[in-house]
C-alpha cells in the first residue's frame, strides 16, 4: 500500500503519524502525573488510617475495653 502513495500523500500521512505520535506521548504524559499524584495520595490516606489506628489501638488498651477493630479483622 505504501508504495502505491503519491509524494504528497506520503507527507500528509507522516504528518498525521507525527503529531498523533506527539498527542500520545501528551497523554501518556499526562496520565502518569495523574497516576502519581492518585498515589502520592493513597500513601498519605493510608499514613493517617494507620496511625488513627494505632491511637485506637491504644486507647483501647489504656481503658481496658476490647477493640472491635480487631474482631472485624478476625472475620474478613
Amino acid at each position: 500500500m505504501a508504495s502505491t502513495l503519491t509524494d504528497d500523500q506520503r507527507s500528509f500521512y507522516q504528518d498525521a503519524r507525527s503529531r498523533t505520535k506527539a498527542e500520545i506521548d501528551d497523554f501518556q504524559s499526562q496520565i502518569d502525573a495523574e497516576l502519581a499524584k492518585v498515589k502520592e495520595r493513597i500513601a498519605d490516606l493510608q499514613t493517617g488510617h494507620k496511625a488513627a489506628r494505632q491511637m485506637y489501638d491504644a486507647a483501647c488498651v489504656m481503658l481496658g475495653e476490647p477493640n472491635e477493630l480487631e474482631e472485624d479483622e478476625g472475620e474478613d
